[in-house]
């Protein structure tokens, strides 16, 4: 069995060409230009390329992007009077905090002071409350994990009743991921440093959602015969064979795996241009919303 490739590059352009379509049909129904606010304090090369990135990609599809950088040693009130600014500016419908935030810094508080419906990461802590709650539904989901539900669907996986597994356990992918698996019926298991036997539980698996920073971690006997797998890890490892000296891989080892799942994301092409074409979705909704 050779599994099939989830092209998640195809996918995100699919969404973001709705996008730019959502973005022209509210201008020429009176409507304002969606704009993207990015909070970035510190010199993090790897969040300096996000932001980068995302900014170009706003302006693909004719959203604003307003870049805001603050030095390492910003104050928590600095941070905070500027997310409390960019809540009140009306240019201003989506509002973004790279991170991580230099650990000086009080994270959960700043992401406390984005405005609910401008929280287009999804990380306020009530916007990831509602998620958790039965019958709720937050404001915004955040990208990365909705991206993978995305790619799973899109792959034709059945989720309803399905046992899934998510390696990581991170405010940012795994736990968000889970919570969006269990809003799909399926059963899941949270996997994290002290699981037991945690290659046998990933045998189990009919999906596999692997975001726990460890290059080429899960190995193809890992992997249940016919299991989606979608591969959020990005590392970096020594390569002498290329230019840079590196190549990137995922947390899964994906020539093994490709020969026993079903379907499989690669790394790079798979979730990465996922996160971005749906943080470009929530801020034209939130654009929407604002009317």
């Amino acid at each position: 069995m050779t599994a099939a490739i989830i092209d998640g590059k195809a996918i995100a352009a699919e969404i973001r060409a709705l996008v730019a379509d959502g973005v022209e049909a509210l201008a020429s129904g009176g409507g304002p230009t969606p704009g993207l606010a990015a909070v970035l304090v510190g010199d993090n090369p790897a969040s300096q390329t996000y932001v980068r990135m995302k900014r170009k990609k706003s302006a693909e599809v004719g959203i604003d992007s307003f870049a805001h950088e603050l030095p390492a040693d910003s104050s928590q009130e600095d941070v905070e009077a500027l997310v409390e600014r960019l809540n009140a500016d009306p240019k201003v419908h989506g509002i973004l905090v790279q991170l991580p935030l230099p650990e000086s810094l009080d994270e959960e508080a700043v992401l406390a002071k984005v405005d609910l419906n401008k929280d287009v990461d999804g990380f306020h802590p009530i916007n990831i409350g509602r998620l958790a709650q039965k019958g709720r539904e937050p404001a915004f989901v955040p990208a990365t994990p909705a991206g993978c539900i995305t790619l799973l669907k899109h792959s034709g996986a059945d989720l309803e009743g399905a046992n899934a597994v998510v390696l990581g356990r991170s405010n940012i992918v795994g736990m968000p991921a889970a919570l969006l698996l269990v809003k799909e019926n399926a059963t899941v298991t949270i996997c994290h440093s002290r699981t037991k036997d945690l290659a046998q539980v990933c045998r189990g698996a009919d999906v596999l959602i692997a975001a726990i920073g460890r290059a080429e971690m899960v190995r193809g006997d890992w992997i249940k015969p016919g299991a989606y797998v979608i591969d959020v890890g990005i590392n970096r490892v020594d390569d002498a064979s290329r230019e840079r000296g590196y190549r990137l891989v995922g947390d899964v080892a994906f020539d093994e795996a490709l020969e026993v799942a079903g379907a499989i994301t690669p790394v790079p092409g798979g979730v990465g241009p996922m996160t971005i074409a749906g943080l470009l979705q929530n801020t034209l909704t939130a654009a929407q919303r604002s009317r």
